[in-house]
């Protein structure tokens, strides 16, 4: 079994395997060892979707790499990007304590959210050595990477037979980013593992080196992140009007990739995509 000879190249010699549900993109499994607990990813054969989901499990494991040493991030234990042993790549990780904030109501969420803020402060102190997404290759700003974002996913779209809004850019605001931090762009409650208190952020697969702002779409999404006092009180963050210029266009970005990606995963959720064009519209309306 692949799953088998990929725990045994990690140094584990007994285990017991669990499939994980919940995943849309991976295939996911839970393995206890003496060793300790871990979890598995193994990306799915074939090309991706959408262009920016290439190689996806490499910016992962760069993304946990260096967001261990700062946030509650699982620490890498093994990867193997041979594709000898299956046709995608695998990444065995800590597996961290906690479940999905997600639904949860049994949780002080206030204080969760406050937590959540410096832990979120602290991967956007991680500088990277370019802007964009590492598995594409970087760019030396991030107005000329987040333009090839936004293009990509609109090309994307027109591949899938997805008719999007155009989204219409100013340069001026992006520039004003300097330094390309880590982002995440994936913490909604799915991503976020709580017990009495914040114990993890999990799933870095979409990270990519630019503004922190981006990341807000994600933590408040189909909202406002400036609504959850407690988040930005923990974090220290306070919105100026070219900030909410680049959030608006963040979240355009975001929902077209939601629109887009419905199509190569065979989603049937209607409900669902009125909820992200409505969003993706509201946006654009902010932009225009």
């Amino acid at each position: 079994m692949t799953v088998e000879r990929i725990l045994a190249e990690a140094d584990l010699t007994e285990f017991t395997i669990r499939q994980l549900d919940g995943g849309t993109y991976n295939s996911v499994y839970r393995v206890t060892s003496p060793e300790g607990d871990f979890v598995l990813k193994i990306s799915p054969a074939g090309q991706p979707g959408l262009t920016y989901e290439r190689n996806l499990m490499r910016t992962e494991a760069m993304f946990c790499t260096l967001g261990h040493t700062v946030a509650p991030v699982p620490e890498v234990v093994h990867t193997d990007f041979s594709r000898s042993l299956t046709s995608g790549d695998a990444l065995l990780m800590t597996c961290l304590p906690g479940r999905p904030l997600f639904g949860r109501c049994d949780v002080d969420r206030p204080s969760i959210r406050r937590q959540l803020g410096p832990a979120v402060a602290a991967l956007h102190e991680v500088t990277g050595p370019g802007f964009g997404y590492p598995q594409l290759g970087l760019h030396s700003s991030w107005t000329s990477a987040f333009f090839a974002m936004v293009g990509a996913v609109q090309a994307d779209a027109e591949r899938h037979g997805v008719t999007l809004p155009e989204i219409p850019l100013d340069a001026a605001v992006f520039d004003e980013v300097k330094r390309p931090a880590l982002v995440h762009f994936d913490l909604w409650d799915g991503n976020i593992l709580t017990d009495t208190g914040l114990t993890g952020l999990v799933d870095g697969e979409r990270a990519f080196w630019g503004d922190p702002v981006a990341e807000f779409v994600s933590l408040a999404l189909f909202s406002s992140i400036e609504h959850d006092t407690d988040f930005l009180a923990g974090y220290g963050f306070e919105f100026t009007d070219s900030a909410r210029v680049r959030l608006a266009a963040y979240q355009a970005y975001l929902y077209s990739i939601m629109l887009v990606e419905r199509v190569p995963r065979g989603s049937t959720d209607d409900s669902m995509e009125r909820l992200v064009t409505d969003a993706l519209k509201a946006a654009v309306d902010v932009l225009a």
